[in-house]
């Protein structure tokens, strides 16, 4: 079976640029290229909140991921959810970011409700992992929540 590893972080730093990469390296993600794809789970994939990523290859390779993100400078908080819905077939996630992580949740949650109306699959599970980033003025602060598909590959 294949693995799909939710993982998240947060990082602060004196870019916007910087903040992301270090939110990844939280994550333990910061060493590959990501490839961003939309929201469909594969009817032959597991889904498994796991917080840090393991080791998935060497760097410079291509992770296939679903991303929610969020960065803010100057003083103030952000967040990042991801929520996937699972079920003996196909899923979904859906992503959402903003200032309240309250807000944010339910966005998710909106949308995991809009997307399950829109399949004649069956559903059976859901989560949502929420990840908040608090700016204290000295630069900028990244929240970072990443639905990581399997393992590295060559990007060649």
């Amino acid at each position: 079976m294949n693995t799909i590893r939710v993982v998240h972080g947060v990082g602060e730093a004196a870019t916007k640029m910087a903040s992301y990469d270090a939110a990844l390296a939280d994550a333990n993600v910061h060493n590959y290229n990501l490839v961003t794809v939309s929201s469909v789970i594969p009817s032959d994939a597991t889904v498994e909140a796991v917080g840090t990523a393991p080791d998935l290859g060497p760097a410079g390779e291509r992770l296939t991921v679903v991303e929610a993100r969020a960065t803010t400078g100057g003083v103030g908080t952000v967040s990042a959810a991801l929520g996937w819905t699972t079920g003996p077939g196909p899923g979904l996630f859906y992503e959402a970011s903003g200032e309240d992580p309250t807000a944010v949740r339910r966005s998710v949650a909106v949308g995991l409700e809009a997307g399950r109306s829109l399949r004649d699959w069956e559903f059976v599970d859901e989560q949502i992992t929420v990840t908040t980033a608090d700016a204290d003025g000295d630069g900028y602060a990244t929240a970072v929540v990443l639905a990581v598909y399997g393992e590295s590959a060559s990007i060649f």
